[in-house]
């Protein structure tokens, strides 16, 4: 596996808040993943970095950014409004950086949550779908489906990769959500993994197999897309 370097991006979400992005991308790169973290780690958790590094050998480039709160140190995530205005900000910048790629956005849970509740308030410009890497439609312990209600404003197609072991999206909720949402939605489900794609060891698979499987979806669907 080949890694290829990512570079630093600034991003002006307004005129007084800035933020940090990581653009990697590759002359072979066919497409550009605004990529959000998760609510509890930023853009260079192993992670998200795996995931970049992984994606850019399957020719797909990414743009890693910061919410706000996680540039200034902070453990509580900030506001919708300003979330929903780093990932415009985000877009826009990505589109900036490439506009010879199309376009996709979402995110890790939290980040993958944002950027669909941005998309439902208004589009974001040029983006042609939305990829969830463990879509939080609830919190661990209090099934629902209230989260997802916005997703019917959505009207681009959607990935959903989830673990069938993801205590933030049980599966009795999360499937008639999809199922709802079709055919802008698509659901792939990751047998064993839980929230982090993370698999016990009797499942016979490592978390970097696991992993591969999920950037392996990813980047079909948006060949798929791209068609």
């Amino acid at each position: 596996m080949s890694v290829s370097s990512a570079d630093p991006v600034s991003i002006a979400v307004d005129d007084v808040t800035t933020v940090s992005g990581l653009l990697q991308a590759s002359p072979r790169s066919r497409a550009l993943y605004v990529l959000a973290h998760g609510a509890g780690a930023g853009m260079t958790h192993a992670f998200m970095a795996a995931v970049a590094n992984e994606l850019a050998d399957r020719d797909v480039a990414t743009l890693r950014y910061q919410f706000p709160y996680m540039e200034r140190g902070s453990r509580r995530p900030d506001a919708p409004g300003l979330a929903h205005a780093t990932v415009r900000a985000a877009v826009a910048e990505a589109a900036r950086q490439r506009p010879d790629l199309p376009l996709f956005a979402g995110g890790k849970s939290f980040g993958g949550r944002m950027t669909s509740q941005a998309q439902a308030v208004t589009p974001l410009a040029g983006v042609r779908g939305l990829i969830f890497l463990g879509f939080p439609l609830h919190p661990a312990g209090k099934p629902s489906q209230e989260r997802a209600k916005h997703l019917a404003d959505v009207a681009i197609p959607m990935l959903f990769l989830q673990g069938t072991q993801d205590k933030l999206a049980m599966l009795a909720e999360l499937e008639p959500v999809c199922a709802g949402l079709a055919p802008r939605a698509s659901l792939v489900l990751f047998a064993d993994a839980d929230h982090s794609f993370h698999v016990p060891v009797r499942s016979g698979r490592t978390d970097p197999q696991v992993r591969g499987e999920v950037l392996d979806a990813l980047a079909g669907w948006i060949a798929g897309i791209l068609k």
